[in-house]
């Protein structure tokens, strides 16, 4: 499936989760406010830190494998019962801890202890938002886009529908635990997609596990794991900087500006993730290569810059319209944060091929890197110029990235273009 088939796929499933994430962000705008935001914030990226840590650890191997081993079936069921078995148990694992240490969890990331449920349901469907991510990890990875974005059409409706009626009894409290569990939810639906496959039993996914390829996705569990210590923490020490700084609902501001470029730059995230990450661990020639990653720059990159442009210019009715006029101040921090946007999708095009050719150590590198330099940057220009400091750190720091990105897998690139002139 080449990239534009997928793109219009995809697109289905992401103006659906597009609608569904400024759903959520209009009801969390009347019900928990700027400081609300800031709380949930700080929450979601704690979810993001322990599914990165334990999903992240095996699902973007299992894609990248699944996909490798597109015409050897026994090496493939090797690679999901081993990510599979190991996601589970891990997974387990780390509920027990986030149940029996709720009550400081709350306190330390939340500020308020009350808020420990929020902690235990989370750590009760952890295993099923696991499972949901893996599934999903081996849809992606076999390339049954329409089944993959079917599964994600369903999450997000649920994510809406369960938002909405906790938020409404419960307030930041119901925001937060249907953070927690909506995508455990999800998994029964994706479960029911999956049902349907010839490849689907639990067989193939649960079982023995295989030397090798344990030893192949310690390779991407430490990008995830890096991946889980960088963008996240960062985020989080971000926003308390904020908060401590220039107040609570400052970082609400940042908080709803950061979630509404997340929104619109959905399109170009996850097309890179489910159409280049398959591909580009297929791709054996540097042609080939650098092929697939000039069509990116020529059609993903334009339209990124494009629907930034377009934003800027609407920017206030946008504020207006998803938020409420509490927001208001939210519009001074577009123009430095869709540039960033735009060095970002320009930077994660070639990022992906550290992925797709597991350059772990590459990878790494410039993670710490780019999210040691995004906080450094926020810190000392926040505090020379105001909340605007943190978006110009961000366009700053994603132009440094591309450039670092590039200089780091120039030598991998031409290594191949070497190998091919000589054969």
């Amino acid at each position: 499936m080449n990239l534009i088939k997928t793109s219009v796929l995809n697109g289905i499933a992401v103006v659906t989760k597009m609608l569904a994430l400024l759903g959520i962000n209009k009801i969390l705008a009347l019900y928990v406010g700027p400081a609300g935001y800031a709380a949930f914030g700080q929450f979601q990226n704690v979810v993001a830190l322990i599914t990165t840590l334990i999903g992240g650890a095996f699902n973007t191997g299992v894609t990248k494998y699944t996909a490798e081993y597109v015409d050897d079936a026994s090496r493939r069921v090797a690679v999901w019962r081993t990510a599979g078995t190991l996601s589970v148990g891990v997974s387990l694992v780390i509920a027990c801890v986030l149940f029996f240490f709720r009550e400081r969890l709350a306190e330390k990331f939340l500020n308020d202890g009350s808020l420990a449920d929020v902690f235990a349901w989370f750590a009760a469907g952890l295993v099923f938002l696991i499972l949901n991510t893996f599934l999903l990890a081996v849809l992606n990875g076999l390339k049954e886009i329409a089944r993959y974005v079917v599964c994600n059409i369903v999450g997000s409706f649920l994510s809406v529908m369960i938002t909405a009626v906790l938020v409404n009894f419960y307030g930041l409290k119901g925001a937060l635990i249907a953070l927690a569990t909506y995508q455990s939810v999800a998994f029964f639906s994706t479960l029911a997609v999956c049902c349907r496959l010839k490849f689907f039993n639990f067989s193939s996914l649960f079982g023995r596990l295989d030397k090798e390829v344990v030893k192949n996705l310690l390779k991407y569990a430490v990008m995830a794991i890096v991946s889980a210590a960088c963008l996240p923490v960062t985020q989080m020490l971000i926003r308390s900087e904020i908060g401590q700084t220039l107040g609570w609902t400052a970082a609400g501001y940042w908080e709803a500006m950061w979630r509404l470029s997340s929104a619109y730059l959905m399109m170009a995230t996850t097309t890179l993730s489910i159409y280049f990450l398959p591909r580009l661990s297929e791709l054996k020639t540097y042609r080939e290569l650098m092929a697939e990653i000039g069509f990116g720059y020529r059609v993903i990159l334009p339209l990124t810059a494009l629907a930034a442009v377009s934003i800027y210019v609407l920017r206030e009715p946008i504020v207006l319209f998803l938020f409420s006029t509490d927001f208001a101040p939210v519009t001074d921090l577009f123009a430095w944060q869709l540039v960033g946007d735009a060095f970002k999708i320009g930077s994660w095009i070639i990022a992906y091929v550290m992925l797709g050719k597991a350059m772990f150590k590459a990878f790494i590198f410039t993670e710490i890197i780019g999210s040691f330099l995004f906080y450094l940057l926020a810190v000392v220009l926040i505090r020379a110029v105001g909340l605007e400091g943190v978006v110009m750190a961000y366009a700053i720091n994603y132009a440094v990235y591309w450039a670092l990105v590039w200089v780091v897998i120039r030598r991998s690139l031409q290594s191949m273009r070497h190998a091919a002139e000589i054969a």
